[in-house]
């Protein structure tokens, strides 16, 4: 019997592999990558979902302090934060609340 066998037969793996909510074990669900790249110096140079009127270095340092755990460093002067959807909604929301004020 090979593992997709198993799977089938057993209704637990089922259940366990279509978990897309977030339940007490399980980490939220990623919906959003925000890609960004950083000039030599360190500011930022481009940075995805951007808020209108918002600079890049604004919204990186937004996201920064506004989330924990999200961001990744890349190689070659990059990275990214991952996010759930709504959550970046909210976030460019605020954000451009409050650079608005």
């Amino acid at each position: 019997m090979n593992t997709t066998e198993v799977a089938a037969a057993s209704p637990e793996a089922a259940t366990t592999a279509e978990a897309p909510e977030k339940t007490a074990g399980n980490p939220p669900r990623i919906e959003c990558m925000i890609h960004l790249r950083f000039f030599p110096d360190g500011t930022v140079a481009e940075i995805g979902e951007r808020p209108p009127g918002v600079k890049p270095q604004a919204w990186f340092k937004y996201l920064s302090q506004h989330t924990r755990n999200s961001y990744q460093a890349l190689s070659g002067g990059r990275g990214l934060f991952r996010l759930p959807r709504a959550e970046v909604d909210a976030l460019r929301a605020a954000c451009a609340l409050e650079s608005a004020s």
